[in-house]
Parts: structure tokens; C-alpha cells; sequence
């Protein structure tokens, strides 16, 4: 039995003039960032802000992290492990701080130590969203497409420095004044309704979102005008940071839209925003890694036909659920049972009618190799002949697969 070797790829390299940082530098910036995130839950807790809405933001500060961490230790030349650890650990400094100025500033009047650097590192959130948006240009070697990049690349990380400096420069001028008025997050309430010599502030924030958004959205057409003329690794590669960059952004903003118009649902819109950010780091760690490259087509159709399915499930069991108690006037409990068991009872039916549409569409190659080994193996239950079987095996192996070599192997019978 012969094993096929694939390509020996190297890590890639930081511009000219750096060096991949120590092992001992990602030690100590991980575990910065996990105690942070370990601080989380009891400042939340003593501070009364934690509840089970706040999971969601847990959950991906703690994706951050550890894709960072993981793409750091194996690829630490690259600097987008490095920048997912920066996004994470300025994302769970900001709600760590948050928190903290809540328990001392509205809860102890201002007596526990450290309240004020509290406060002037709560705006530090806004760091997060400029490191993903550098993510997204620099995908998936830590370089810049190009020298002319730069010109983009620098207003982008000025501006992001002048709201970081202007937020700075607010919550010390309410420190020194003494007028530090705090919402339920622990944010400064000038920066939500800034008035008088802060009114500067609601323009500022204006430009540095727009612009946030118009550079991601650059950046991100870019890579896509890129995949359409890459080809091999390098496609397959953007094909990751496409495929969670838009499942991302659907389900992110749909998420908020849902929380929004319709507060009933504030829990699912909550959860779809959780699973949108989530998406984003994971795709981004597969893609740079090369784990499984060659399975993305076969994972994005499964992940659709499962949140198809899902989807579907969800509302029958809903309809079913309402018809019981609000038509037929059945108590709950049994509406409930008979609703779960009906959709149990449509979950592999559903699902595989789903699957095929969604292979038709998304995975043609594996439709058709499926469809290929399902039409052989119900001829092989009539042949009788041992080398039209054997021709038969060969047609369909390289019809569904196109290996370069093929050969049979059949033990003699004794």
C-alpha cells in the first residue's frame, strides 16, 4: 500500500526586518487574555450584569482567542493569529472594565482602587472592530496585496487611533471634572448623548463607523475579485474567508435585525449575532491553517442543509405547538410531546430531500459521485460477471473521482 505525500508548504514570512515573536510572547498574551476572560463572569456577576445574554459575548471572545492562539503557535510568522489575539483581549478588557466601573462607580461611589483606568479602558471595543477589518485585507498571509495598499491602509489606522485617542480624551475630561455618569454597561453616557463641549463626539462616531464599513466592504470585494482569478490552495483558502465573511454578515446583521423589529425574538436575533461573529474566526483559522481545504464544499453544503432543516423543523414544531393549544384547546404538555415526535419523525426525511437540492446546487461534484456509486452499487446486486464488475468499478471510480492512476487488486480464489 503506497501513501501519497502532499505538497511541503512553509510558514509565510513578516516583512523584511521582523521576526516571528517567541513562543513565551504568545504564552504570556494568552494567558493575559484567558485570565481576562476568566475575570469576566465574576465582575459580571458582582457588578449584576451577568446573565445568560451575556454567553454570547463570552463565547466569541473566547473563538477569538483561541483561533488566535492556535494560528499564533503554528504559524507564528503570520500576524493575523497575533491580531485575533489583540481583538479578543481589547474586546473582554473593554466589558471587563465595564463592569468594573459599574461595581465602583454606581455601586461603591467611587471607593474601590483602579476606578478610574476603568473607566479609560472601557472604549477600548473599538480596537476590536479595527483589527477584524485589517483581518479581511491581509487574509491569509499577514501581507498587504500590494505597496499601494498602504495609502488605504494608513488613514484607516489613523482614524481608528484619533477615535481611540478622542474617546481617551472625553473619559479623562469627565474623570477631572467629576462628572463620571455611567449607563448599565459601564459606558460613559456623554458618549451615547454627547452635548455641550463633547457634541464633537456624535459626528466623530459617525465617520469612524462609515469608514469602518466602507473599508470592509473594499477589502472584502477585493478578496473576492482576488478568488476569481486565484486558483488551487490560494482559492480554496479565500473561498473560507468568503464563505464566513458573508455567512458572518448575514447572520450577524439579520441577528440585529430581528432584535430590533421584532422584541419577542430578541433571544434568536441575540443568538444569530453570537453565531455570525463566531463564524468569521473560525473560517479565518481553517483557511490559514489549510485544515481540510479540499472539504469546504462539502462542509458548506452540509452547514447549509442543516440550518435548512433546522429552520424548517423549528417551524413546524412551532405550528404544531400553536394549532394544539390555540385551536384544538390540547394542554401543553401534550402539545408540546406531540410536536416533538412529529418533528422527530420529519428530521431524516426532511433531511435527506434537503441535502439532495442543496448538493444539486452547492456540491455538484459530490451529487454526482454520490448519485455514480448509488446507480453502481444497485447494479452490483444483479452482475454476475467478475470483469464486467471489475470494468464497471473502474468506470465509476474515474468518472467520480479522476485519479491519476487506478489499479485492481482481486485475490485469487483458492
Amino acid at each position: 500500500m503506497g501513501v501519497r505525500q502532499g505538497p511541503v508548504t512553509s510558514s509565510p514570512a513578516l516583512p523584511r526586518g521582523l521576526a516571528a515573536p517567541p513562543r513565551i510572547v504568545l504564552t504570556a498574551v494568552g494567558a493575559l487574555v484567558l485570565a481576562l476572560i476568566v475575570a469576566g463572569p465574576p465582575l459580571g456577576a458582582l457588578a449584576h450584569r451577568w446573565s445568560a445574554s451575556t454567553l454570547g459575548p463570552v463565547a466569541d471572545v473566547t473563538m477569538l482567542g483561541l483561533v488566535g492562539a492556535v494560528i499564533a503557535w503554528h504559524r507564528p510568522a503570520n500576524p493575523l493569529g497575533w491580531i485575533l489575539l489583540g481583538a479578543a483581549g481589547s474586546l473582554v478588557l473593554s466589558a471587563d472594565s465595564g463592569a468594573y466601573s459599574v461595581l465602583d462607580y454606581r455601586m461603591h461611589h467611587g471607593t474601590l482602587p483602579l476606578g478610574p483606568v476603568a473607566v479609560l479602558l472601557q472604549p477600548a471595543w473599538a480596537m476590536t472592530f479595527t483589527l477584524l477589518g485589517l483581518i479581511i485585507l491581509l487574509y491569509p498571509d499577514g501581507r498587504l496585496p500590494s505597496r499601494r495598499w498602504r495609502y488605504m491602509l494608513w488613514p484607516y489606522l489613523a482614524l481608528a487611533g484619533l477615535y481611540l485617542g478622542g474617546a481617551l480624551a472625553i473619559a479623562a475630561g469627565a474623570l477631572a471634572g467629576h462628572r463620571v455618569r455611567l449607563d448599565a454597561g459601564g459606558t460613559l453616557t456623554v458618549f451615547d448623548h454627547p452635548v455641550g463641549g463633547a457634541a464633537w463626539w456624535g459626528w466623530a462616531q459617525t465617520v469612524f463607523f462609515l469608514v469602518l464599513a466602507a473599508s470592509w466592504l473594499i477589502w472584502l470585494a477585493r478578496q473576492a475579485f482576488a478568488f476569481r482569478q486565484a486558483a488551487g490552495e490560494r482559492r480554496l483558502q479565500l473561498k473560507w474567508l468568503l464563505s464566513g465573511a458573508s455567512a458572518g454578515i448575514i447572520l450577524a446583521a439579520g441577528g440585529f435585525v430581528v432584535s430590533i423589529t421584532v422584541p419577542v425574538l430578541n433571544g434568536v436575533g441575540s443568538m444569530a449575532s453570537t453565531f455570525g461573529i463566531l463564524v468569521l474566526p473560525v473560517s479565518l483559522g481553517l483557511g490559514i491553517l489549510k485544515f481540510r481545504l479540499y472539504e469546504i464544499d462539502r462542509i458548506i453544503s452540509r452547514t447549509l442543509a442543516y440550518a435548512i432543516v433546522t429552520g424548517l423543523l423549528v417551524g413546524v414544531y412551532a405550528a404544531l405547538v400553536l394549532l394544539a393549544t390555540h385551536v384544538l384547546s390540547v394542554t401543553s404538555p401534550v402539545a408540546v410531546a406531540a410536536a416533538t415526535l412529529a418533528a422527530a419523525a420529519l428530521f431524516n426525511p426532511v433531511r435527506h430531500r434537503v441535502q439532495d437540492v442543496v448538493d444539486r446546487r452547492f456540491n455538484q461534484t459530490r451529487y454526482d459521485a454520490d448519485q455514480a456509486v448509488a446507480a453502481f452499487a444497485a447494479r452490483l446486486q444483479d452482475a454476475v460477471d467478475l470483469d464486467s464488475v471489475r470494468d464497471d468499478l473502474a468506470r465509476v471510480i474515474t468518472s467520480s473521482l479522476e485519479p491519476a492512476h487506478l489499479s485492481v487488486w482481486m485475490r485469487e480464489s483458492r
